[in-house]
């Protein structure tokens, strides 16, 4: 089989596969569970292989490069208009194959555990101050509604509670 771009279709146990030749003829498509589809890719031997771009396609991605096989990732945006029918997985895969497969598509490049790590440290802060902000604006509502007391001198002590309770942990993510 001359599989030239394989498209995967990405879940969480059961993954489907769209293989297509140079000129973009159909050669290959399957259901394949998660533990067998590294052992099915090495068997096919694509020279590119396309997924929807989220935080597993970036593992898999770098799977993928470890085997030397070119890695594309596509923002699911740009997949859709590419579903020709009904919703399913197999069709997803297939217009995964065809969206990889125009020129003038924009990829969205494997990121490392270090980048995931990363950006999932500013989600968490970002998480947190939100939180943060939100606690405070309540506090000033309720206080503003009883009338007893100013919400601005609480501020302060909230800056005092964070410094006395903020751990090496807490420090990583707020500062």
């Amino acid at each position: 089989m001359d599989i030239d771009i394989l498209g995967i279709d990405l879940a969480k146990r059961v993954f489907q596969l769209h293989g297509a030749d140079r000129r973009g003829y159909a050669q290959y498509g399957a259901k394949v569970m998660r533990a067998e589809l590294l052992s099915t890719v090495r068997k096919l031997a694509p020279r590119i292989i396309a997924m929807e771009a989220c935080s597993s396609a970036h593992y898999w991605g770098r799977r993928f490069k470890e085997m030397n096989i070119e890695v594309k990732l596509i923002s699911p945006q740009y997949v859709s208009p590419f579903v020709k029918t009904n919703k399913n997985d197999a069709n997803d895969a297939a217009a995964i194959v065809e969206a990889a497969s125009r020129p003038t598509m924009r990829f969205v490049p494997v990121k490392s555990v270090e980048q995931q790590d990363m950006r999932a440290v500013h989600r968490v802060r970002e998480l947190l101050v939100h939180q943060r902000t939100a606690l405070i604006n309540q506090v000033r509502g309720l206080t503003a509604a009883s009338c007893r007391l100013q919400a601005s001198l609480y501020i302060g002590r909230f800056r005092s509670f964070k410094e006395g309770v903020q751990s090496e942990f807490f420090m990583y993510f707020v500062h």
